[in-house]
Formats: structure tokens, sequence, C-alpha cells
């Protein structure tokens, strides 16, 4: 079971469909929805002419080490892409504010991280928009 972590802290998952594998992403897809789990290692511009037929990517974070998901999401965004973001694996709490300034919407972490790392943790990174030090320069 997974735990979604938002600004809001610890949900529920909503999200009711099946992704699929980069791989076996069809030519023509004609169901409702549109959702890809993306590898760490994956090029985003593989998905440039398909952006706006999906719904979400999931992008997989194989060690909180691995920072490529970040350039990828960020990328996906510089591409337009509109639909949502979702971060899975080994994110942990302190890395929070960067998926969401890097395009994320929420992260997906299994219930172990979540038990070692409680929602207050990352609640406590919620306030990603003012507390960067960007914002600490500009004030």
């Amino acid at each position: 079971m997974s735990v979604i972590v938002s600004d809001a802290g610890f949900k529920p998952d909503d999200w009711d469909y099946d992704f699929i594998a980069l791989e076996d992403l069809p030519a023509n897809h004609a169901g409702p929805v549109l959702s890809i789990d993306l590898p760490s290692d994956a090029d985003p511009n593989t998905l440039s002419n398909r952006l706006a037929e999906i719904d979400m990517i999931r992008i997989d974070f194989p060690s909180f080490a691995d920072g490529r998901g970040f350039t990828i999401a960020r990328r996906l965004r510089l591409m337009g892409f509109e639909g949502r973001l979702r971060a899975k694996g080994h994110v942990i709490a302190d890395q929070y504010a960067m998926a969401r300034r890097s395009g994320f919407d929420d992260v997906e972490i299994d219930e172990d991280l979540a038990r070692r790392q409680p929602e207050n943790q990352w609640r406590d990174r919620a306030g990603w928009q003012t507390h960067d030090y960007q914002s600490r320069l500009r004030g």
C-alpha cells in the first residue's frame, strides 16, 4: 500500500487508473485516461508529441540520492505538460520542496517510509513556495 504526500499532508491515493510502462505505450490510446510510469533514465522528449493526451505521469525515484526525476519533471513542465506529475519511490521529506518546485503535484511513498518520516515532517516542507533561498535573497 502506498501513501500519497501533498501540501496538506498524507492522503489516500485518489488515482483509480492503471499506469502503463513507457515501453508499452500504445501508438493510439483509445481509453478515457492515460497514465504512464516513467523510469528515472527516460528521455522526456520521447513523449513530446503525446503530452496533450497524457493525464498523469509517475516518475520513479530508485534512490533518494538519484535526482534525475527532478530534472525529468522540470523538463516535462517546460515542454508544456499540464497533467498531473507524481514522484514515486525513494523521495524523502527533505526533498519534498524540491519535488514541488520541479513540477511534481504529489509524491507516492511506501508505508515503511511514512512510518520513519511521519506526516508532520512532510507538512513542515509544504511552504515550498516561500521558503527557498531565492525568496530570502529577494526579501
